[in-house]
Order: structure tokens, then sequence, then C-alpha cells
């Protein structure tokens, strides 16, 4: 069996994919801060060790050969396997009280962020970093992840938070507009607003409440959750909202929640750990905590 070379380079490697999407060794040069005969020496080291081209000039620049695309592909990859296993053996060397954390945008925004504080205040010893989520993707070594949904991710634990006691909620002003509602079948008068990510919000309402078919006068999409509770506010609409989220707002009259309205979700909030990861002292009590606030509040 031949044991192909390697590149002994992983500066080498950064360079190919720098090439690959700016398509000029000047551009690249400037993406992974060397110079230019210096990526065209990185360029030619990997060449030389494949025995192949990678790359063909053209009046676009520097196009990927059909070897260059597929090692292109190999490397992408490579490099984000070799990034993934980095941030997971520095998570086990990390601090045993600092805590990473993803954090949903709409829990971080209306109901961890602004009671954090008490948290920071009985912990100063803790040091908690909060990251949100970019792709679907949360193997970047969080010790622990806000999740929506009903209960069960593999390989994690999850704690439930809040969120299966969902409200009908407008503002005052837009549900008297149209003479007021009494009972689940007058909603579909109205606007109502959703979620791009959860759809299956109106549908649950209309089980709940046994609608054979929920068809509203108009619906209102956006993609964020936060908007969507804006909206609400601003009487742009009526809106399906797990009722913690709003709490202050129906309190503060902003927010009502006709005829009382809602509905009990299989979906919700939780706060999830990894199974495979022993729990440091630092997420043990923001864990314990984040339970305490849950069922305070």
């Amino acid at each position: 069996m031949t044991i192909q070379r390697l590149p002994s380079s992983m500066t080498a490697l950064r360079v190919l994919l720098a090439v690959a999407e700016h398509g000029t060794a000047s551009a690249a040069a400037a993406a992974v801060n060397l110079t230019q005969s210096a990526v065209s020496k990185h360029l030619r080291g990997l060449e030389e060790t494949l025995g192949i081209s990678l790359f063909a000039r053209s009046n676009r620049g520097l196009v990927p050969t059909e070897a260059g695309r597929i090692y292109v592909k190999h490397v992408r990859q490579a490099l984000a396997e070799l990034e993934t296993g980095n941030a997971q053996v520095s998570a086990l060397k990390a601090s045993p009280w600092s805590v990473r954390l993803h954090v949903l945008p709409i829990i971080g925004d209306r109901w961890l962020v602004p009671r954090f504080s008490r948290f920071a205040e009985r912990h100063p010893e803790i040091d908690v970093q909060f990251t949100t989520f970019v792709t679907t993707d949360t193997a970047e070594a969080a010790d622990g992840v806000f999740r929506f949904g009903e209960g069960e991710w593999s390989g994690h634990q999850a704690s439930y938070l809040f969120g299966r006691d969902v409200a009908l909620v407008g503002a005052a002003s837009f549900v008297a507009r149209l003479g007021g509602i009494g009972t689940a079948e007058d909603v579909r008068r109205y606007t109502v607003l959703d979620h791009f990510q959860t759809p299956l919000h109106w549908r649950e309402f209309a089980e709940a409440h046994g609608l054979e078919e929920f068809m509203p006068v108009h619906k209102t999409r956006f993609g964020f959750y936060s908007l969507v509770i804006r909206a609400a506010i601003a009487g742009q609409g009526l809106a399906l909202v797990p009722r913690r989220l709003v709490q202050e707002e129906l309190e503060a009259g902003r927010l009502v929640n006709p005829a009382g309205l809602g509905f009990k979700s299989r979906n919700a909030y939780w706060f999830t750990t990894p199974e495979d990861r022993p729990m440091r002292p630092g997420l043990k009590t923001f864990r314990n905590w984040l339970m305490e606030e849950a069922q305070m509040s």
C-alpha cells in the first residue's frame, strides 16, 4: 500500500482556501496576512507535494482545476473538523469556574439578561460567556445550550424552563378594532403574526380549541420571534407567545390576553447540557440558579 505524502504546513492549506475563495494571489495574500510571493510559494509547494496543478490561470484570475476543486472541498472539511476538535479539547482544560452558553436571542433578550445581574452579584467568581446560535450545529464546545422543542435531544440532558403556557396576545386597541374577541372562532377575523421557525403554533391553537381549519383573514410572518412580539405591541396583529416572555407587557397593559385564550404547547424552552461531559462546579451552580429563576418568575 502506497502512503501518500501530506502537506506539512497548515498555512499552505489556508492559502489554498483563500485562493479558491478570492481568485487571485494578491487578494488571497491580504486575506491570510501574507505577501503575494509567500502565497505563490505555498501554492507551488502544495502542487509539488500532490504532483498535480490545483489552479489554472484565466482572464478571471486563478480558477481551480478538477483536482483543485476536489482538494479544496476536502481541505475545507478537514479544517472545519480540526477547528471543532480544537474547541472541544480546549473546553476540557477550561477553568472549572467558567461557563460557555449558547443562548437563543429571544431568551437572552426577554428573560435571561434582565435577571442575570442577580446571578453575577451572587457569584462573581464565575465567568459566564454568552454566544448565540450561528447555525444549527452546536458542536462549538458549549457547556450549556438553551433550546426550544419537545425536550429530547440526543446526547444531551434537558431541564425544562418554561414555555408550555402559550397565550394569545395583542394590543388592546387592535383587539377592540373589530369588536373584540370572545371565542377562538373570533380570531379568524384578525391579522395574525407568525414566526418562520415555529409554524405549528397556530395549528396547535386551532387543535386546542376544536377549530377544524384555521384560516385567518391575513398572516404576517417574521424571521425573529422578538419582532413578532414587537409587532403585537404595536397593534399589527395577534400573536401566540409563551406567557412568561410577555408577562411584563401583560401586567402593564401593553398587551392583553383576550378571553384568556391560549393553549398548552408540546414545545417549550429548555436548558441542555452534554451527557458525555462532567458538569464542572461553575456550570452546576449556574444551572441550579437557572432552575430557581424559572420556578420563581
